[in-house]
């Protein structure tokens, strides 16, 4: 389900969808770079610091912004920006 290339109107439709399936009691998971899948996130896990064999640490987890908050977070610093 990668919203990359989506319009943001697309985007925000699967973000409806994605809701329905929560608000009627289902798990989802998703591994997404979109800072609007992101933010609408109730918890985030961010892996980094870096991609290849210089990631796949857990940099953060937690709320959105939570993740913004966090210094050691490359994605916290683009999700405070988004979340302002």
């Amino acid at each position: 389900m990668p919203p990359s290339g989506l319009h943001a109107a697309d985007t925000a439709r699967l973000l409806a969808v994605l809701q329905r399936l929560v608000d009627a009691g289902h798990t989802v998971v998703t591994i997404e770079h979109d800072l609007d899948v992101v933010r609408a996130s109730d918890w985030v896990i961010d892996l980094g610091p870096a991609g290849g064999a210089a990631g796949g640490e857990i940099v953060a987890e937690g709320t959105p912004k939570e993740i913004a908050q966090t210094s050691a977070s490359r994605t916290g610093a683009f999700l405070e920006e988004a979340l302002a």
